[in-house]
């Protein structure tokens, strides 16, 4: 077969630099790691399993600060997702993934596909998924093409989990003009297992087989990984080749076989991961370097859609819906038949070798021959200079930002028809959040639920995330990401367990830029170790960037937490007349990166107020314990829109109203986002034993009423607004924008 270049063109002509690759690791590779020229299949096998995407040669340094460990973690990060012990034998499964530059250039399918491969990675595990959850940052509803993008990619999500039959009970959507040009899709999935049913991605034993399962390859995808590890620009703006396409009936298809597989017959596995960034060539060199053997292939054997397929094209393609297997020799048959049960193909196309080479065949000749853990671990990973940017420093001389509020409820109605605010029911109302009847609080609540059948248990999920804060101070704002998670877990009476994540960020070889990083992961270590949650998978997402600008640095946390009996779910909004409002937590002026910043002036600056992540934590840990000792009636953590809009929220789709006394507040700091708040409604029964098992961390400030109003006397005026007004408010905001012309 006749090679697009020969390896002395390679070498002259320098097209890996195209694809991430750079002269400085070509010459490692040729001289230090082959001692001869690498050919083009080889080239290009290496140029996307040393991008960022696939070996984080830029961000492992980084990633080592995070915790990862404690007594439930049963899997950390390594494999297709993190898996932590729920008692009594269980096991939950979860992980998020990023779709970013797929979605900005093709939002439908990109999305779809982000759902899809995250999929993979629980059902890769051994694991049944039990749902997904979203995190959706867009520019501005005012630009057409921004809407666009925004029904695409939601109506992407939801037909690939609602032809899945997996619910979507939670998430989050911003809007921002850092997002314009970049886009971010972050998809997370949950799934639940019995411990001794986990998997790995592992191949090994001399002899057994390779088997690929799934779909067909074709030319999709194809240098995806690298697409990812670059720069977006608008010559990128149609790279349509560099996105996947779906099909979530195939997936469904093949979730089944492969669990069937894994349930009823694991003797027969060694090993099973899926094809997902760098397509075949990621997955069976990650399979043989985590065995510790030598892998041989013969790509001729390899289904494909597309005719004439190179060994390059074949490698790299990241055609969706696709597995592969380690079999023990002489069960090939038998998962055959398992997967023709299901009308899905299953082909032995290798064997496990001795050693640790890694050959390929190709239409009758060796197209590549090389140690498999050049590929995975001879990655040379990259130093990357750090600068504070200057932007920080000058907000720390400047004088901070105080909002004159005239009038409290004007500003809460504008407030809430801002669209990050707002109702986002007409997205999630895409996603079917009860299909397989386990789902006890779905989308719209501070975190979603499920039942745990068979068991007294549930299980908490959602993802946060504010890329305003990490913009202001990135360590700050590290923190406050993971704090706002563990609050949502909380207020729906569940204890944190541990976390996934998305690494949004722009260029790193941009000083700065690598400084937000490493300070913003500084910043969520140290939470997540206050917390007892550690980081048990996710993913970095570099190169966020469109024509040179960078979106705000946006950690994403993915957290998932354990309800021990479902009697002690926590609902969002308040529940009975007479029950008595409590506000925990301290509320100051903290203005800068808020909501009402944003709305008020057009843009966010300042500087962030720290906070003390020990004493946030242990509130919290009190908070649960009253909520499971059946002290309180609703939760809700505050968050974009401080107090004010929390409030309000707390009131929507009921008939009930809150009278409060706050003297001592300023109307502005009704809408300060000052961090670690809840207002929490308890009965007047339950007073005493409420207030002693929080203490100076709770503050009563009112009860709840009969009447449908809002009602709250000020520091210097009055809040007086009916509920029905605001709810239609915050109901029409989104629809309304969505339906202009402009």
């Amino acid at each position: 077969m006749k090679q697009a270049m020969t390896p002395e063109e390679i070498k002259a002509q320098k097209p890996y630099l195209d694809w991430s690759l750079s002269e400085r690791e070509y010459n490692y590779i040729a001289d230090t790691l082959l001692h001869r020229l690498p050919n083009y299949t080889e080239t290009g096998l290496y140029s996307a399993m040393w991008s960022e995407h696939c070996s984080y040669k830029k961000s492992k340094p980084v990633l080592r600060l995070f915790p990862n460990k404690n007594a439930r973690v049963l899997q950390g990060p390594g494999e297709g997702a993190g898996v932590v012990d729920i008692d009594d034998g269980q096991a939950v499964v979860f992980k998020a993934e990023s779709h970013n530059h797929p979605s900005t250039v093709e939002p439908y399918q990109g999305a779809a596909t982000g759902v899809g491969g995250i999929l993979r990675d629980i059902f890769s595990m051994g694991a049944r998924p039990i749902a997904s959850l979203d995190s959706l940052h867009f520019g501005e509803l005012s630009d057409p093409k921004m809407r666009m993008k925004v029904q695409n990619t939601v109506k992407g999500i939801g037909d690939y989990g609602n032809c899945m039959g997996i619910p979507t009970v939670a998430g989050e959507t911003t809007f921002d003009p850092c997002y314009s040009g970049n886009l971010l899709v972050n998809a997370m999935s949950v799934g639940l297992m019995d411990q001794d049913q986990l998997q790995k991605g592992v191949a090994n034993g001399v002899g057994n087989a390779v088997m690929y399962v799934g779909a067909k390859t074709g030319r999709d995808g194809i240098h995806g990984a690298t697409f990812a590890s670059a720069d977006f620009s608008d010559e990128h703006a149609t790279q349509r080749s560099a996105v996947q396409v779906g099909d979530p009936f195939m997936e469904k298809l093949l979730m089944e076989a492969c669990l069937k597989l894994i349930q009823e017959h694991p003797d027969w596995l060694v090993g099973i991961q899926d094809m997902g960034a760098a397509g075949i060539v990621s997955s069976s060199a990650e399979m043989a370097t985590e065995g510790g053997a030598g892998m041989e292939l013969n790509l001729d054997l390899v289904p494909q859609r597309e005719p004439n397929m190179s060994a390059y094209e074949i490698m790299l393609s990241e055609s969706q819906e696709r597995m592969l297997l380690c079999v023990v020799k002489g069960h090939e048959a038998d998962v055959q038949k398992i997967f023709e049960d299901f009308d899905l193909a299953a082909v032995v196309i290798g064997r496990i070798t001795d050693g640790h080479d890694y050959v390929l065949h190709h239409d009758g000749q060796v197209v590549c021959n090389i140690p498999v853990t050049t590929l995975t671990e001879d990655v040379l990973e990259e130093e990357s200079e750090e600068r504070e940017p200057a932007r920080l420093a000058a907000a720390r001389q400047a004088a901070a930002w105080l909002p004159e509020i005239t009038d409290a409820g004007a500003t809460l109605r504008q407030l809430l028809a801002q669209s990050t605010v707002a109702d986002k029911s007409i997205f999630f109302e895409q996603y079917d959040s009860m299909v397989q009847t386990a789902t006890v609080v779905g989308p719209g609540s501070d975190a979603g639920v499920l039942r745990v059948r068979g068991t007294k248990k549930g299980l908490a999920m959602t993802t946060d995330g504010n890329g305003r804060f990490v913009y202001l101070d990135p360590e700050i704002g590290g923190k406050l990401a993971v704090a706002e998670a563990a609050a949502n877990i909380v207020a729906s009476g569940a204890q944190p367990l541990a976390i996934t994540d998305c690494l949004n960020y722009g260029d790193p070889t941009d000083p700065e830029i690598f400084w937000e990083l490493h300070h913003s992961v500084l910043g969520m270590a140290a939470a997540c170790r206050a917390f007892d949650t550690p980081v048990i998978s996710g993913n970095v997402s570099l190169y966020n960037e469109n024509n040179g600008q960078a979106i705000h640095p946006t950690p994403m946390i993915g957290m998932v937490g354990l309800i021990r009996d479902l009697a002690h779910v926590i609902p969002m909004a308040a529940q009975h007349a007479g029950d008595l409002v409590y506000l925990i937590g301290h509320t100051g002026n903290d203005f800068a990166g808020s909501e009402l910043q944003k709305m008020l002036t057009g843009e966010i600056s300042g500087a962030l107020n720290d906070f003390d992540l020990a004493a946030t934590a242990a509130t919290q840990r009190q908070l649960l314990a009253a909520m499971e000792a059946g002290h309180v009636a609703s939760a809700h953590d505050l968050a974009e829109g401080g107090l004010g809009v929390a409030l309000a929220e707390a009131l929507f789709k009921t008939d009930l109203g809150f009278k409060l006394g706050l003297k001592d507040m300023p109307a502005a700091q009704l809408f300060a986002e000052s961090p670690a708040r809840f207002i929490v409604t308890v009965p007047a029964s339950h007073q005493m034993a409420f207030e002693a098992a929080l203490g100076t961390a709770a503050r009563q400030i009112g009860e709840v009423t009969a009447s449908h109003w809002l009602q709250a006397t000020l520091k210097d005026g009055q809040l007086n607004e009916n509920v029905a007004t605001l709810q239609t408010t915050w109901e029409e905001a989104i629809p309304c924008q969505l339906k202009s012309k402009a």
